[in-house]
């Protein structure tokens, strides 16, 4: 491999120091005026990096009076959402890697605005927010979806999901009024492509990361205007775990084996995501 001058010069350098150093140690050893050797210094070894933990924001859907969706036999969204969130949220934190923060952690009942503003206020690097569909009038439907965020929904489904899970109140933005109009469509233009861009590798990651093991909605990566992936700095995806109003899927989504089997893959495609592991 051939040298350019620089490397030349430094490996030259190198090599008569040395030489020099070890010229200087053998007249030591003959002249007995010559001045001892000054201790080596002994250098201390670098600390490791020290790895900034990530911000996950997990958004346990719905809670107190707002059940979300019922099952055929009676099960509420709302307590699916909870012990999966609970679930991963462990999971995050034991690997030392994640500090997480819960929009909730028990059953209340949390606005939508607020919710994302916990997510902001906590500097999350991500927001997860995880519910249970629900279409009665299609009982056949089922599986997983992920949704990323769409000023235009991407089919009639996703339309009339996004409108259900926003009623309960109105997204607020993000304070822009010290910068002028032209400021603030730039920076919002900015930071919306650069969280939409990861939204959507996020999505990825993670429809790739739950199937297999579990069934997929057809074209399970889906857009629409939800409230809670608004956040214009904050890269979001909403899961939909699976239908309750499709029976098999409600078996599976009420058992505890299941929401453990749902954490584990959702902590794998957050791994992923942010170290490619």
């Amino acid at each position: 491999m051939s040298l350019d001058r620089r490397q030349f010069l430094t490996a030259a350098l190198a090599v008569a120091g040395g030489t020099m150093l070890a010229t200087g140690d053998a007249l030591a050893a003959t002249d007995p005026k010559a001045k001892p050797a000054a201790p080596a210094i002994k250098k201390t070894p670098p600390k490791p990096p020290v790895i900034k933990k990530k911000i996950i924001a997990i958004d346990a859907g719905h809670g107190g009076k707002d059940p979300g969706a019922i099952g055929a036999t009676g099960i509420y969204e709302k307590l699916i959402t909870m012990s999966v969130a609970l679930d991963l949220a462990k999971r995050l934190e034991a690997t030392k890697r994640y500090d997480v923060v819960l929009t909730r952690n028990n059953d209340t009942f949390i606005a939508l605005s607020d919710r994302v503003r916990l997510a902001r206020a906590g500097a999350s690097a991500l927001m997860i927010s995880l519910h249970a569909d629900s279409i009665p009038t299609n009982p056949d439907a089922s599986g997983f979806s992920v949704y990323t965020l769409s000023e235009k929904a991407s089919d009639g489904m996703a339309a009339a999901l996004a409108d259900r899970e926003n009623a309960a109140d109105l997204v607020g933005g993000i304070d822009l009024t010290k910068h002028s109009k032209h400021v603030k469509t730039i920076l919002l233009d900015l930071m919306s492509r650069e969280t939409s861009n990861n939204s959507l590798m996020m999505a990825a990651t993670m429809v790739d990361t739950l199937h297999p093991p579990f069934s997929a909605l057809h074209h399970p990566h889906r857009q629409a205007n939800f409230a809670v992936l608004r956040a214009p700095d904050i890269p979001a995806v909403l899961v939909e775990m699976g239908f309750l109003s499709n029976k098999n899927d409600e078996k599976q989504l009420k058992t505890k084996t299941y929401q453990q089997k749902l954490a584990e893959r959702l902590h794998v495609g957050i791994d992923r995501h942010f170290f490619n592991a």
